[in-house]
């Protein structure tokens, strides 16, 4: 478990599952990586504050999270007052550091509110939770690489780079990942999860996503750090490459359904198409001239395969079969592909099949999930391939549904469910990552690995570091 999420208001018995009475204010707020109060003072933002206190309890939004306290009028003490300024001002310090996306206010205050998350979920050691509930409470690489992207892109590098060194560390010897590792880093989770091969393209995309954003700052440092990272992503690399059957297509792997696949499936070739054009990028960035002509003919092996397999049939979810659409056609955009006018097509029609009446999304026609009810992650991945593509409108449109669909904190939850309400774990991770990726790509082109056009990140650093980060509350 995360450092910041063990912290529990011990004095007054704030549980999780077992209402408490509180007698005097109890601050919940997602500034803990900085906050100078004493730990029983502080507690991690809940996804849903219904249960965890007596009814009757007051709970007011404060700039960085909530200010729970009894049902009558009690005032701060001065030591409480300084615990809630400087947990704000701890967080705002941090926003400021980078760029808050977002065309609107709207935009702004679920795009701040989600990196305050994401800083919560990052450990010290670059562990990301995947959510705070116990069976999220583990680091899943395709999260955590999604997370590391956020970041990087949004200025806040050093937490990027501190999921990368994670990453690296438990990185398995032939290049490959677990499903999804213990948050300390011990190991990986043994379960019924087989190793998932689309994490040996979601890393190489995060580690080249992040050189190309820490560039600007200080080229030479950036560089230095590539070169301890260097081994994770060449051992990727080869992994996506060695992956390859003769159709160009990786073989079956569980993907981000978490399902067992018969056939190889558009959520995992996709990903690692783009990883194997990011390790081509760093490489010859480096000067390693013959690795980036492998890694390249390796991805022009898999497009080709992605394009005979997958296009035929609209780019549904699995290869040589008409098997549906899925949200994984996205991975074909930005900032992951440059989509042609077929991926752009498809992307559209899998969009239209796949939403719910009240505007949310299915990951899949074909999802064995409960029918009526919207995934976020997914929702938010088609206003992040609309935004990325210039259909801004349309994007804005599932941006402002995913803003209303959030809970009485302002979280993202993982599901949304018929009649509306956030369901499930929140906030999650990944859910948060795309949308930050999504209204940053409301104002911004993001590049994508294999385009050259890495300069595009430094537009962004200079529009971030000529910003203000707008203030919350």
């Amino acid at each position: 478990m995360l450092a910041g999420l063990a912290i529990i208001l011990a004095a007054a018995g704030v549980s999780a599952s077992i209402p408490q009475p509180v007698s005097r204010p109890v601050l919940l707020t997602s500034g803990i990586a900085e906050n100078p109060c004493a730990p029983q003072q502080v507690m991690a933002v809940p996804a849903d504050v219904s249960g965890v206190f007596e009814p009757g309890t007051s709970v007011l939004r404060i700039a960085d999270g909530i200010l729970a306290a009894p049902g009558r009028p009690v005032p701060l003490t001065r030591a409480e007052s300084a615990c809630v300024a400087a947990a704000t001002q701890a967080s705002q310090r941090w926003l400021a550091s980078g760029l808050v996306p977002g065309r609107n206010s709207q935009q702004h205050a679920m795009s701040a509110r989600a990196l305050l998350d994401l800083r919560l979920l990052v450990g010290p050691n670059g562990a990301v939770a995947a959510g705070w509930r116990p069976i999220w409470q583990y680091a899943w690489p395709r999260d955590s690489s999604w997370v590391a992207v956020a970041l990087a892109d949004t200025g806040h590098t050093a937490e990027s780079l501190r999921i990368l060194r994670f990453l690296q560390r438990v990185q398995a010897p032939d290049g490959t990942w677990a499903a999804r590792y213990r948050l300390d880093g011990s190991g990986p989770v043994r379960d019924h999860r087989p190793a998932e091969l689309d994490a040996v393209g979601w890393v190489p995309w995060a580690a080249w996503s992040w050189y190309i954003a820490a560039q600007p700052a200080d080229p030479g440092l950036a560089r230095s750090e590539l070169d301890q990272l260097w081994p994770m992503v060449t051992a990727a690399a080869d992994a996506a490459a060695r992956s390859l059957t003769g159709d160009g297509l990786p073989g079956p792997s569980m993907d981000y359904w978490e399902e067992k696949q018969i056939e190889v499936t558009l959520g995992t070739a996709a990903p690692l198409l783009a990883g194997l054009r990011a390790a081509a990028d760093l490489a010859r960035d480096r000067g390693a001239r013959a690795l980036a002509s492998h890694w390249n003919a390796a991805a022009t092996r898999l497009s080709a395969g992605i394009g005979r397999g997958f296009g035929k049939y609209g780019f549904n979810r699995v290869a040589f079969a008409s098997s549906g659409p899925d949200a994984a056609i996205t991975f074909l955009g930005p900032p992951l592909a440059a989509p042609g006018p077929a991926v752009l097509r498809a992307a559209s029609a899998a969009q239209q099949a796949l939403q719910l009446p009240d505007g949310g999304l299915q990951p899949g026609t074909n999802w064995a999930g409960t029918k009526d009810v919207a995934w976020t992650p997914e929702t938010a991945l088609f206003a992040l391939f609309d935004a990325a593509t210039g259909q801004h409108q349309r994007a804005a449109a599932v941006l402002s549904w995913l803003a209303g669909h959030r809970t009485a904190l302002g979280e993202l939850p993982e599901q949304v469910n018929a009649v509306g309400h956030p369901v499930s774990v929140a906030p999650l991770a990944w859910t948060d990552a795309i949308v930050v990726l999504a209204t940053l790509a409301q104002a911004h082109q993001l590049p994508v690995p294999g385009d050259g056009n890495t300069q595009v990140k430094s537009s962004i650093a200079a529009t971030r570091d000529g910003a203000s980060s707008p203030r919350l509350g």
